[in-house]
Parts: structure tokens; C-alpha cells; sequence
């Protein structure tokens, strides 16, 4: 099995989304539990991947390679490093959780809404294990469908034009990515990434190739001022669809960088890094301030999330600055793992945050904060849970959110002291557009009648909730296990900073 691991990741839920799909909407328990069934499976499979990853041995490590398309020498190359590894292990957690969470919610054909989301869990997996550009990109473009599908039939009033937009801005930046593929492959011949990165290339193909990628991952991540499409997306999607877009799949944004446009286009990638770093702070700053007059519950986290990744963005891309410009590699290293601690702890509390708002969603059947209003008299445990959500948000030490973006600070300081300040004012725009909107929901008295009526958390919002706060205050409290896993990986990446193929 272990030869094999991978593959079984990618293809355990795609296969196990079948049986689910032909229980039919006249079986919905049974769905319901085939899905949960594959879902803890495919996480339980996953764990494996802990002692089978040595963290002293090589860097890509469970390689599986075999000639895909012949003619054109196109592999299913497959293998993970630390950070393939962390993201592997969020997406099988996350996907548990999505299921439980839409259990009773989601009514209308549940066979396929469970479906639907297990072919996303293997697809995204997939993204994270891919050592060939060419399947990277099918897995990258595959995702779109069984999202697409999932806010345009369960989404809200308005899911078509979120579908449609998110299709176009996602689907249209990995066109330039594809392009860039097509003629790498014409000067390597081969797909394979080891072999891309170590082709020379010159300042100008360098140059085109970064702004192919930077279009095609600055969508997925998303960064300012291709950002538009996310809140739409989340307002629209189902709680569940939501959970995995904030969660997984704009991690993938951050992951491409990491995969094409450092090893590929190292020079390129440090003679434009003031250009993403300014991006960063833009989405990190001006984002905030978007957030903070936001009525509905679902657009203000979505934009938190944008503020949120302008840190990966600013931590990956100001290692170059210190890389090349001050010869500081334990800085730059430094500022790397925080955008990879970054990313998984935006992984649990941004999915925490929109299952939240999904339980407040379920009761009353609206989003907007004016509506609510001293829900915590009569949902005092959900009241706990979403406040501890909402501290980790805004970065509060001994959360997840405090890790990542204090070494992301800590590493700017190191390249520009500026930089480090605009970078750690988030913490204060952060902590006030979500203190604030947790003031307007839970505290004060209840002036709605509904809100009155409301039911506390049941026992499985209660599971999915204790979950995501079990990995926010692990996170928090001990993150060593997971800087250590993905420590190798790092400094591998460091050090291809410093590589100059001109």
C-alpha cells in the first residue's frame, strides 16, 4: 500500500464518491453515511503519510512515476515534501467536517451534494501531490467542476453569477499558466517540475513565464485586484462549499508559487517580489478597512480571508528581499514558514468562522449582522466557540492566528521596518472588524424575536466546532510539530532563492 499511497489519497474519494452517487436521492441516510465512511477513510489513510515521510531524508519523499501520454512524454509523477504533506493532512481533516457539517442541512439531493465533495477532496489532494506541471494542471482545472457544481445548484439566490464568475477569473488566469506550460515544454522537452526548474532561462522568458503564473495563482489566492470574485463566491456557496474554498482550495494559490514561480523563475521572481509585496500589503491594509463595512456575515470573513493570505503572499515573496538583497537566509526562512503556518491556521479558522456563520445561517435564514443581537443568551456554547474563533481571527497569542503572522512580522522587520509596520497594523483592523461584528451578533439584548427562539448547537455542530477548535489551540500552543515537518521543504526552497540561471 505504501508504494502506492499517494494514489490512493487522490483516488479513494474520487472512486468512493460512485457508490454515494448511486445511493440516490431515495437513500439519503445512506449517502450521508457512505460519504462519511470514505471521508474518515481517506483521513485515516492520510495519517500514514506521518511515519512514512522521514523529516532527515529527502525532500520529495513516496514517489510514484509512470508514463502517462507517450507521445508526449507526459508522466503521473507524483511525491510530497512537508509542506504537500501538512496541506494533504487539512484537506482530509477538513473534509470530514464539511460532511458532518452539512448533514441535516443540506436536503435537496444529498447523494450528489456528498458526491460532489469527495471528487473535490481527491482532486485537491491531487494538486498537492503532482511532480508533473502538465497533470498539476488538470487536477488545478478539474477542481473547478465539482465547485462550480456545488454553488451553482446549492448555492444561494444569486449562484449563477457567482458560479459564472468565479468559472471565468479562475479558469481565465490558468489559461496564461497553460501557455507558459506549452512552451517550457517546447525549450525542456518534458513536463516534469525538477526538469522546468533547472532549465536556464533567460530575464525576458523569465519574465513572461512569472506574469503567466503570478495571473494564474494571484486568482486562487486570491490577491488585490483579482480578488473580486471570492466574496461573491462564499455569500453564494452552500456553508459546506465555503468551509473548503477558505480552507484547501486558496491554499492552492499559495502552494503554485511555491511549485512554478520561485524554482522556475527564481530572477524574475526577486526583480518583481516589490511588486507582490506591495500587493500583500494592499490586500492586507485596504482589505481590512473593505471588511470592516461589511453588513453580511459571510462577505466580511471572506474579505478577512484576502487580508489574511496577503500574509502567505508577503512571507514567500520578502524571503526573496532577504535572500538576495541581505544575503539573510535564517530570516528568509523564517518568513517562509510563517506563510506555511499561515496557511494551514487560515485553513482552520477560516472554515471554523464560516461553519459558524452556518449555524446562525440554518436558525434564521439570514446573514446580515443587523438581524441578530444577544445571541449568546440563548446559545452560550456556540457563543464560547465563536468567540474563540473570532480571537484567532484577529491573531490573539496562544491561536493558531497569532503563529504565522508574528513570524511573517518578524521576518519583514528583518527586510524593512515599514514593511514589518504595515504588516502588523492587520492586527489591529483585524481585531476590529471581528470584535466588532461578534459585539453586533452575540452581546447586547435580543431585539428580535427569532433570535429568541433559537436552539443551541446540537451535537454534531458541536463535534465539527470542538474539532476546528482542537486544531486552532494545537496550532496555537504547540506549533513545533508542524514548523519541524515542513522544516526540510523550507529550507530546500530558501535556498533555490539564491540560484540565478542568467
Amino acid at each position: 500500500m505504501f508504494n502506492h499511497l499517494l494514489s490512493l489519497l487522490i483516488w479513494l474519494p474520487v472512486v468512493g464518491a460512485v457508490p454515494v452517487l448511486l445511493a440516490g436521492s431515495g437513500r439519503p441516510s445512506l449517502a450521508r453515511w457512505l460519504a462519511l465512511a470514505v471521508a474518515v477513510l481517506t483521513f485515516a489513510v492520510s495519517l500514514f503519510l506521518i511515519p512514512q515521510y522521514h523529516l532527515d531524508g529527502a525532500v520529495m519523499q513516496l514517489r510514484e512515476d509512470h508514463l502517462w501520454i507517450a507521445s508526449l512524454g507526459v508522466h503521473y509523477g507524483l511525491a510530497v515534501d512537508g509542506i504537500s504533506v501538512a496541506l494533504i493532512l487539512l484537506t482530509t481533516f477538513v473534509s470530514i467536517l464539511v460532511i458532518v457539517g452539512a448533514w441535516e442541512v443540506i436536503q435537496d439531493k444529498p447523494h450528489q451534494y456528498m458526491a460532489a465533495m469527495l471528487v473535490l477532496e481527491g482532486l485537491m489532494i491531487g494538486v498537492f501531490c503532482a511532480t508533473d506541471a502538465l497533470l498539476f494542471y488538470v487536477f488545478f482545472e478539474a477542481m473547478l467542476i465539482p465547485m462550480f457544481i456545488l454553488i451553482g445548484i446549492w448555492g444561494g439566490p444569486r449562484r449563477v453569477y457567482a458560479t459564472i464568475k468565479f468559472f471565468i477569473y479562475t479558469f481565465l488566469g490558468s489559461i496564461f499558466m497553460l501557455i507558459g506550460l506549452i512552451y517550457l515544454y517546447q525549450k525542456a522537452g518534458t513536463f516534469n517540475l525538477h526538469a522546468l526548474a533547472a532549465l536556464p532561462l533567460s530575464m525576458t522568458e523569465q519574465t513572461w513565464l512569472f506574469f503567466a503564473f503570478l495571473l494564474a495563482f494571484a486568482v486562487k489566492v486570491p490577491m488585490v485586484p483579482v480578488h473580486t470574485w471570492l466574496p461573491d463566491a462564499h455569500v453564494e456557496a452552500p456553508t459546506g462549499g465555503s468551509v473548503v474554498l477558505a480552507a484547501v482550495m486558496l491554499k492552492i494559490g499559495g502552494y503554485g508559487f511555491l511549485r512554478f514561480s520561485l524554482p522556475i523563475t527564481p530572477d524574475a521572481a526577486a526583480h518583481f517580489a516589490p511588486l507582490v509585496i506591495v500587493l500583500s500589503l494592499v490586500a492586507v491594509v485596504y482589505i481590512g478597512y473593505v471588511a470592516l463595512v461589511q453588513d453580511d456575515m459571510k462577505k466580511l470573513v471572506a474579505y478577512s480571508s484576502v487580508a489574511h493570505m496577503g500574509f502567505v503572499t508577503l512571507g514567500i515573496f520578502i524571503a526573496f528581499m532577504l535572500v538576495r538583497d541581505a544575503g539573510n537566509l535564517d530570516a528568509a526562512k523564517l518568513g517562509m514558514q510563517g506563510a506555511m503556518v499561515q496557511m494551514i491556521s487560515h485553513g482552520f479558522v477560516s472554515g471554523a468562522m464560516f461553519s459558524c456563520i452556518g449555524v446562525l445561517y440554518d436558525r434564521l435564514h439570514t446573514r446580515q449582522i443587523k438581524d441578530y443581537g444577544g445571541v449568546i443568551n440563548v446559545m452560550p456554547w456556540f457563543g464560547f466557540f465563536y468567540v474563540l474563533f473570532a480571537m484567532a481571527n484577529s491573531g490573539l497569542p496562544g491561536t493558531s492566528g497569532f503563529v504565522g503572522e508574528f513570524m511573517v512580522v518578524l521576518a519583514s522587520f528583518s527586510a524593512n521596518p515599514w514593511i514589518a509596520l504595515f504588516a502588523a497594523f492587520t492586527l489591529i483592523i483585524g481585531a476590529a472588524y471581528t470584535l466588532w461584528m461578534v459585539k453586533r451578533v452575540l452581546w447586547g439584548d435580543i431585539t428580535n424575536p427569532h433570535v429568541a427562539e433559537m436552539k443551541e448547537i446540537n451535537g454534531r455542530e458541536t463535534f465539527v466546532l470542538a474539532a476546528f477548535a482542537a486544531a486552532v489551540l494545537a496550532l496555537g500552543i504547540w506549533p513545533q510539530p508542524l514548523i519541524h515537518l515542513m522544516d526540510n521543504s523550507v529550507a530546500q526552497l530558501v535556498q533555490q532563492l539564491a540560484v540565478h540561471k542568467i
